[in-house]
């Protein structure tokens, strides 16, 4: 099984057959828009498609993914009920998931967890893989302009979110989760509490932009917990995620 960062929180996963589009923001062309890994291999590659949106916000949802189906018209799109709550696709443009449901066909399975943002968060099991993409599931502190009791509340709601997540999953085999460092100090915060009640076998960072140092900081961290890290240098890479 390969996963492929395409930018930001985007990425693929290729198992067997099966080909899953997370977060599609930008393909991993950074002059031409509609090139890159996901218009010139990923919507080629034979077996079924998904297509995977986890929030309305911009760098997490873009209405170019809907254009896809004249291409694929057996593309299956996932979103979070907010992209339809504001108004960013239609009812029949897509199948709306929230927090705790399921979405079951005979290649995967995906349940829909928190946010402490907008939307929901993913966990995928397909082809004896278990995989977690956070969306925006962070401990969102700005603990440099929060104030104290601000800061206390990002982080009571995200250690919640992460207790629901523990409660099914204790053990994660891939994990996708935001390591942003706008933050600011603590900007691994969230990420170090994460490995630390789930046991996670491959991490990896995003939501760094182009800030790949900040990203890919975090490995020193993940490494203490057990964790295989993967260090993203440039978009459009693939990595091996076999067990």
């Amino acid at each position: 099984m390969k996963l492929t960062y395409i930018y930001h929180s985007g990425f693929a996963i290729e198992a067997e057959e099966v080909t899953i589009i997370i977060d599609y923001y930008q393909d991993s062309s950074e002059t031409h828009p509609d090139q890159g890994v996901v218009h010139d291999y990923l919507l080629q590659r034979p077996g079924k498609i998904y297509v995977l949106s986890t929030h309305f916000h911009a760098d997490h949802f873009n209405r170019d993914i809907l254009a896809w189906k004249e291409k694929r018209p057996d593309i299956i799109y996932l979103f979070s009920r907010d992209i339809l709550a504001q108004k960013k696709a239609s009812k029949a443009e897509g199948n709306y998931i929230r927090q705790s449901q399921v979405y079951k066909d005979d290649h995967l399975r995906i349940e829909a967890f928190g946010s402490t943002d907008a939307g929901i968060s993913y966990l995928i099991d397909v082809q004896g893989m278990r995989i977690f993409h956070a969306g925006d599931l962070n401990n969102w502190h700005w603990s440099e302009e929060s104030t104290e009791k601000e800061v206390r509340k990002a982080e009571g709601d995200f250690l919640a979110e992460v207790k629901l997540l523990q409660a099914k999953a204790p053990a994660i085999d891939v994990v996708m989760f935001p390591v942003d460092s706008r933050l600011g100090k603590d900007y691994f915060r969230g990420a170090t509490q994460f490995v630390e009640r789930i046991k996670t076998s491959i991490f990896v960072p995003m939501h760094f932009g182009e800030d790949y140092k900040g990203g890919n900081a975090f490995a020193e961290t993940a490494g203490k917990y057990g964790c295989r890290f993967i260090t993203i240098t440039q978009r459009g890479e693939t990595f091996d995620i076999n067990k």
